[in-house]
């Protein structure tokens, strides 16, 4: 009997020890944050989008945007750090087509969804930048083609399912002059091209740097894509420091009732070798640096400036 309390005690106490063990061995990190801790943590990262001002290049369609300080609607009075210890910018914003853009379908077709209305799914992808700014040199009308995404398949291989594919142009190198945007030639997308990358290899959307996709009269590509249910991206920047394959582009946009276009922002996640951009720990981020001056309004300029 007192064998068996013996070896009774002994498997309670191997019992014990093999637990206290086990919670003692630090647990794997879950798949995602595997992800991020050998991927995304030491990857580049490149900003794609303009700064809205209210001197940007606007469709002479739409008023530009005003900027002042808010206000307080009892009395009236501007917020100050001094007397509130904050303050708080009012926009006076006459389009929702500013600046970088992600444009839903229900820009030009009621029937299909609104910024709000678009699927969550749109936050990352891999990104595709497609060259033509070679071209545009000699033509400032050029207009991305078919045999030119042929080509870039060649050398890059085939473009991914579900994926985005920005046209650089290095049209927005000369942002933010506002007599880019009475133009009516600049560097686009065919509707050839548009027609192949959604309907032959299925991609997510297409993006460039003008704020129209083709020069065309009736703007044939874009109603197109939004007549038919496609978003697509307009204005954005930066393209010449992205690769043109390897990279992913996470995509966010205010999520605004009914909105028919979207004041987007464009990041390019690059590889950890890539020659532009930066990673996580490269800079101050929390808590973030003072910076050598405040900000403040300035009454010529029309925003807050330091």
């Amino acid at each position: 009997m007192k064998r068996f309390r013996l070896l009774g005690m002994i498997t309670f106490f191997c019992l014990i020890i093999s637990c206290s063990l086990a919670l003692a061995q630090p647990k794997p990190q879950p798949p995602l944050w595997q992800v991020y801790q050998q991927s995304l943590k030491s990857a580049k990262y490149v900003d794609l989008t303009h700064t809205i001002t209210p001197t940007i290049p606007v469709w002479t369609g739409f008023a530009a945007a005003k900027f002042s300080p808010t206000t307080d609607p009892k009395t009236s009075k501007i917020y100050t750090y001094s007397a509130d210890g904050f303050e708080a910018t009012h926009y006076d914003l006459p389009t929702d087509q500013l600046g970088t853009q992600l444009d839903p379908p229900a820009h030009w077709n009621p029937d299909y969804p609104a910024i709000d209305e678009l699927p969550p799914t749109f936050a990352v992808r891999p990104l595709v930048v497609i060259p033509i700014q070679d071209k545009v040199a000699q033509d400032p009308n050029y207009h991305l083609q078919v045999q030119d995404i042929v080509n870039w398949e060649k050398q890059h291989g085939r473009i991914p399912q579900g994926s985005v594919v920005f046209v650089r142009s290095d049209w927005s190198k000369e942002w933010p002059n506002p007599a880019l945007a009475t133009r009516t030639k600049f560097p686009g997308v065919s509707l050839g091209a548009l027609k192949f990358l959604h309907l032959e290899r299925e991609i997510l959307f297409h993006g460039h740097e003008p704020l129209d996709t083709d020069s065309t009269p009736t703007l044939e590509g874009e109603a197109w894509l939004l007549k038919n249910g496609y978003t697509q991206a307009e204005g954005v920047a930066n393209l010449d420091q992205v690769p043109e394959t390897g990279a992913l582009v996470v995509i966010g946009y205010p999520k605004f009732q009914g909105g028919l276009g979207g004041y987007a922002r464009y990041i390019a996640i690059c590889p950890p070798s890539w020659k532009y951009g930066v990673s996580v720990g490269q800079l101050p981020e929390s808590p973030l640096p003072q910076a050598a001056k405040p900000l403040h309004w300035d009454q010529q300029l029309g925003m807050r400036v330091r």
